[in-house]
């Protein structure tokens, strides 16, 4: 072998191995992207306290999965049990007066480990709150507002959940959340009264 074949065959065994270890080098930008999409639909039942007294919220959420981890999406919320009004908060005298919480806005989940039998999320809605009276034998008395019903306000509620692969389309995901209310000027409630903590029970269906 002469030495121009030999620096020639060197220079060939350099390039491969520069080229092999670039294969190998791992970049910041290196998977940067969507590799994988899909989205799901959440029902979810939460248990709580609105002023003092005890609170069942049904929430339904969904949006676009990116990437198997996260979740951009919207959700809302209403109470479905009574809440009495105290007489003196009373904004018109029904026999059955109810106070009715709801919420609705963004709705964002960080899935972790999301292909393993059991795994983690987090969650987070950001939006608006509202809370209105209403006489729950009476429904007409619905659009008697007086200025003081309904009421909005800003509301942040983050959340841990466990979650279970059930089948490919379907998770039971069992967790807890904090609700936390800004601005509320309702009459007899604070932004205390509206705020709680929350034990809710979910199923997830969809493409994951």
């Amino acid at each position: 072998m002469t030495i121009k074949s030999m620096l020639a065959a060197l220079l060939l065994l350099t390039l491969g191995s520069v080229e092999l270890r670039a294969q190998q080098n791992q970049t910041i930008f290196k998977g940067a992207g969507i590799r994988k999409s899909g989205g799901y639909g959440a029902l979810s039942n939460k248990f709580t306290r609105i002023n003092g007294t005890f609170a069942n919220i049904n929430e339904i959420y969904g949006g676009w999965y990116i990437n198997r981890s996260f979740l951009l999406g919207v959700a809302g919320a209403a109470t479905t049990n009574r809440l009495n009004v105290p007489a003196g908060n009373r904004i018109w005298d029904g026999e059955k007066m109810t106070y009715q919480y709801g919420q609705f806005g963004l709705m964002t989940e960080y899935v972790v480990g999301s292909t393993k039998k059991v795994h983690f999320a987090v969650n987070l809605v950001t939006g608006a709150g509202f809370i209105l009276q209403y006489d729950r034998r009476d429904y007409d008395h619905w659009d008697e507002y007086d200025g003081q019903n309904p009421n909005f306000f800003f509301v942040m509620e983050p959340g841990a959940q466990v979650e279970l692969n059930l089948t490919n389309w379907m998770r039971f995901s069992p967790g807890v959340s904090y609700r936390r209310a800004f601005g509320s000027d309702s009459k007899g409630l604070t932004d205390s009264d509206l705020s709680g903590v929350a034990a809710n029970i979910t199923f997830k269906f969809g493409r994951f």
